[in-house]
């Protein structure tokens, strides 16, 4: 018995077949086009690949803090799969606000990347933060970025 093919099913098949594979294509174009790998790396210069990034790593490349943190160590949160997450996050929503054109001028950082540049500050001044918040218990804890705003970037 000749097995026969449902036509509608033969055309969705198709139909899906040549979405998924605009849609990779174009991803890969977009992945090599934009220096993708570059981004799994540790290398400050790959964060200068898109030119609204370019002032501030210059001004980190001018800083004090260039000599021991580069930009994953104050950016991302410690640990593999966390630091990829969130890697992998913010290279979407960058990639997505930059494509569209909503970014805003100058960049502000959002709440969740401040909270992990703040847990970074905190883990390289570990003994000054004890000092300073230790001293006043019943204080809310002090908050570096709010006061060095700056530190990393236009020193």
């Amino acid at each position: 018995m000749k097995k026969r093919f449902d036509k509608k099913f033969v055309i969705g098949g198709t139909i899906l077949g040549i979405t998924l594979g605009l849609a990779a294509g174009l991803g890969a174009y977009t992945f090599i086009y934009a220096k993708g790998g570059s981004y799994l790396t540790n290398d400050p210069a790959a964060c200068a690949n898109c030119h609204v990034m370019r002032e501030h790593y210059s001004g980190w490349i001018k800083s004090s803090h260039r000599a021991v943190a580069v930009c994953n160590d104050c950016h991302t949160p410690p640990g593999f799969v966390a630091k990829y997450a969130t890697k992998a996050s913010n290279g979407f929503w960058h990639s997505f606000a930059f494509t569209s054109g909503q970014f805003p001028d100058p960049l502000r950082i959002k709440p969740h990347n401040r909270e992990i540049a703040e847990q970074a500050c905190r883990k390289c001044h570990q003994a000054i933060v004890e000092a300073m918040d230790g001293a006043a218990p019943a204080r809310e804890a002090l908050s570096c970025i709010r006061c060095h705003s700056e530190v990393g970037h236009f020193e």
